[in-house]
């Protein structure tokens, strides 16, 4: 059996948050997943950064929990062509 730290604990815990607030509004959890799966690249070691992304995903569960909820915006860099 795996055994996961406090912090592994926590994101586990905040996955399982947004796939449950996910539920009954379409199209978040495949974005959801996406998020989660391109941040699974993180090295365990990187602690403030991982913590960092905790706190922010606390907030976004937040404001997908409101009812008033229809879609998330992202904001995406550009590239230049110059």
């Amino acid at each position: 059996m795996v055994r996961h730290s406090k912090l592994q604990k926590q994101v586990l815990s905040l996955y399982r948050q947004f796939l449950r607030a996910a539920q009954d509004k379409p199209g978040f959890i495949p974005r959801i997943h996406d998020e989660f799966r391109a941040n699974a690249a993180i090295k365990k070691t990187d602690v403030m950064h991982i913590e960092y992304l905790y706190r922010r995903g606390q907030r976004q569960l937040e404001l997908l929990k409101d009812v008033n909820t229809k879609q998330l915006g992202s904001f995406s860099k550009s590239k230049d062509n110059s």
